[in-house]
């Protein structure tokens, strides 16, 4: 049984403040370095900024063999003695990451050393070099020189992001084959391990099956070839840029069911609207996993984006192409409303992507075209990141149906509330996967 050592430690400049994490895998004969991880987690505490150390550490042990014996060693001692089971875990943001770092390898493979500060210097350097890099608007990036080995093993589950080359390989490859969700995989649904992952694996969508294995996302032509049958490896495509899709918060006309897009009034968000982006702002910052915020120009989403951004210590970009359709003279009023005013143009647009609302509205094969360019645009800027794109029900709903090859009458078929989170991830040789649809556990 191969043996490893992990150091892990994290950071916080304030407590809460931008925050950072790193870890190191040991070869505890040699010393010699198998992976580091690091990461710059947005405005969190010294403790979360740990335990997602430690979080980083184990995984990339599982990547490299899981059935590895691991010693832990960190110099927080509460991470250190919570772990061991020797205190009890009484902060609620520290139970969603105890049990995260609990599932990744099995209890009996796992130990914990607490070690003084000045022999933890490698995890709280990739620490620090994590903080820096997120002041500068980046993430961390190994350097040239960093040794990362990851050994493959069996696809088991949809892609996750990658903690090393061959994971993220073995990942395309699951999502090119359709894979089912399994355990340790569904806690990768916004990229790099991180806290929150109950809730996501609550509201993970299964990969549905293609025909071909190796169909791309509609509208993107593959540029590389998963292997056909159940064997064998693809390339390393290096890890997918992943879309969280936030559905903005409520406004007055949400609750009522009211038609609101891009060519009537703007309206702000509700008490209850801001209510839930402070909500969903929370959850992120939990998962510490995104990267860049950009939203639709319309003021409800600037809204719930600038309640998100500023919890994440991030900007936010505006993008024009992620508004929500126009629906014409039917802006502000209800279906029955519409139905009983427009009964033959309402008719044919359920029943035609083609057919727009009355008085100039966008149609949805109209909007596919925008948004479709938009996605591509956007993924073409912001390879193997996770970002965070605030918009609208139509827009969401579209980049979920071109994920999975759904027909257009599916857009009638999804529930989307206000403040739902999805996610979609985008690997290089065009193939997409559905990991979340319609989360909404930060709001309970």
């Amino acid at each position: 049984m191969p043996r490893f050592v992990v150091e892990a430690d994290g950071g916080s400049r304030g407590n809460p403040g931008p925050a950072g994490y790193g870890a190191v895998v040991l070869d505890p004969a040699s010393g010699e370095t198998l992976a580091e991880r690091a990461e710059y987690i947005g405005v969190a505490t010294n403790n979360v900024a740990e335990y997602k150390g430690l979080i980083a550490g184990l995984t990339a042990v599982r990547d490299l063999a899981s059935d590895a014996e691991v010693l832990v060693r960190m110099d927080s001692k509460l991470v250190v003695e919570q772990m061991s089971g020797r205190w009890k875990i009484k902060h609620p943001d520290m139970k969603p990451l105890a049990a995260e770092a609990a599932r990744i390898l099995p209890r009996a493979q796992v130990t914990y050393e607490w070690i003084p500060r000045e022999r933890n210097k490698h995890a709280d350097r990739l620490a620090n070099e994590a903080m820096d890099a997120g002041k500068r608007g980046e993430q961390w990036e190994p350097s040239a020189s960093a040794a990362v080995f990851a050994a493959p093993s069996a696809p088991s589950g949809p892609p996750g992001d990658a903690v090393a080359g061959a994971a993220a390989a073995r990942a395309a490859l699951a999502a090119a084959r359709g894979i089912a969700a399994g355990p340790a995989e569904a806690d990768t649904l916004f990229g790099p391990p991180a806290a929150g992952a109950e809730e996501a694996r609550a509201a993970a969508v299964p990969v549905p099956s293609r025909t071909p294995a190796t169909a791309p996302a509609p509208g993107r032509a593959p540029t590389a070839t998963a292997p056909a049958g159940g064997q064998g490896w693809g390339p390393d495509m290096g890890a997918p840029a992943t879309f969280v899709l936030l559905r903005h918060g409520e406004t007055a006309l949400t609750p009522q069911k009211r038609f609101s897009g891009s060519g009537g009034s703007d309206p702000e968000l509700s008490p209850a609207g801001r209510r839930q982006a402070a909500a969903v702002a929370e959850a992120l910052a939990a998962r510490g996993t995104v990267q860049t915020v950009i939203s639709s120009p319309l003021l409800r989403c600037r809204e719930t984006a600038r309640a998100v951004a500023d919890r994440l210590g991030l900007d936010v970009t505006v993008e024009q192409g992620l508004r929500e359709v126009d629906f014409g003279a039917w802006e502000g009023l209800t279906f029955a409303e519409v139905q009983e005013r427009f009964p033959d143009d309402l008719q044919a647009w359920l029943d035609s992507p083609k057919a727009a609302p009355t008085g100039g509205g966008e149609s949805f094969a109209a909007a596919t075209r925008r948004i479709s360019a938009t996605r591509d645009r956007l993924l073409a800027a912001h390879a193997g990141r996770t970002v965070l794109l605030v918009t609208h029900v139509t827009p969401v709903k579209i980049l979920v149906r071109l994920a999975l090859g759904a027909p257009p009458e599916s857009l009638f078929r999804m529930e989307l509330s206000a403040a739902s989170l999805s996610a979609v991830a985008y690997y290089a040789d065009g193939n997409a996967s559905v990991r979340l649809l319609n989360d909404t556990a930060h709001l309970r």
